[in-house]
């Protein structure tokens, strides 16, 4: 089966909600790692709608970040203090899944969500433009 474009930006701005709402419930439970972890991906999904909305393709992580600094930080369309956030979740959520004995404390991931929440909806907008 074939997706439209629309399509496909419309489930990852789904996907980013979704997940964002997953990271609630985790920071609840006081799962610092698995918060952060959700926290990435609510922004990530969220940074991949709006790339493929603009045909933006990339094929890593590290790829998504770079695109999300040139196109969105460097250009203003996203605060500056967003983008040290993504930037600061992208190197949190690699050492929780990558480092042994690595472990996110609640004061680095708690004040993560409000800012994510912001990315959220800044990207949101910029897509309904």
């Amino acid at each position: 089966m074939s997706y439209s474009k629309k399509d496909l930006v419309n489930f990852r701005i789904n996907k980013a909600k979704e997940t964002f709402q997953d990271a609630k419930l985790l920071l609840d439970a006081e799962r610092w790692d698995s918060a952060a972890n959700r926290l990435y991906y609510a922004s990530f999904y969220m940074i991949s709608a709006y790339l493929a909305k603009r045909e933006i393709k990339v094929t890593t992580h590290s790829g998504l970040k770079t695109k999300f600094n040139q196109e969105l930080i460097k250009t203003g369309k996203v605060e500056k203090d967003l983008g040290i956030a993504f930037n600061k979740l992208f190197a949190m959520r690699q050492d929780a899944d990558y480092e042994d004995f690595q472990e996110i404390e609640e004061q680095e991931v708690e004040p993560m969500a409000t800012q994510v929440q912001k990315l959220l909806d800044q990207l949101e907008t910029l897509l309904i433009e």
